[in-house]
């Protein structure tokens, strides 16, 4: 697959993330309200259990954002992703996401979905121009807002 983006995406090299990449991955997430707020401890278990997974966009030798998820079965999960504050909207997050679907697809998986904040107008429709679509709701999943996510999934 091709993955169409802005010039300034098109400069970003997207590779798996490493462990000394997982430092730059906890400093995006400390500047991304809107991502799910994970501890150092939990970057480093995402990454260890699944390594392949977990990528990361590079531009000038800097980590400018990441992306990780699972499998299980037959499903894909994405569970957080984040791109700096000042280098969002120029197709990086995009770059990323495109990438692991394509991990998926490769796994021959039939269907992949994520959880997002009811809130999050813009994560909404970032992930439904990729074809994502709302399959369910989830009533007070964030911890500390007690807010609701809605449960989007799309057919591989």
């Amino acid at each position: 697959m091709t993955v169409e983006s802005s010039p300034e995406a098109a400069g970003a090299e997207v590779r798996t993330c490493t462990r000394e990449d997982l430092e730059a991955v906890q400093k995006i997430l400390s500047e991304s309200g809107e991502a799910a707020q994970w501890s150092a401890a939990a970057l480093y278990e995402a990454w260890v259990r699944n390594p392949e997974l977990f990528l990361v966009a590079c531009q000038s030798n800097q980590i400018t954002g990441f992306i990780c998820g699972r499998m299980a079965a037959d499903e894909g999960e994405i569970l957080n992703l984040a791109v700096k504050p000042e280098l969002r909207r120029n197709g990086q997050g995009r770059k990323l996401t495109l990438q692991l679907l394509e991990a998926f697809r490769g796994a021959d998986l039939a269907r992949v979905f994520l959880e997002v904040r009811e809130s999050n107008a813009i994560a909404i429709q970032f992930y439904g121009k990729l074809g994502f679509e709302p399959i369910g709701r989830r009533e007070g999943y964030y911890e500390v807002s007690k807010e609701a996510a809605l449960l989007l999934g799309m057919r591989l």
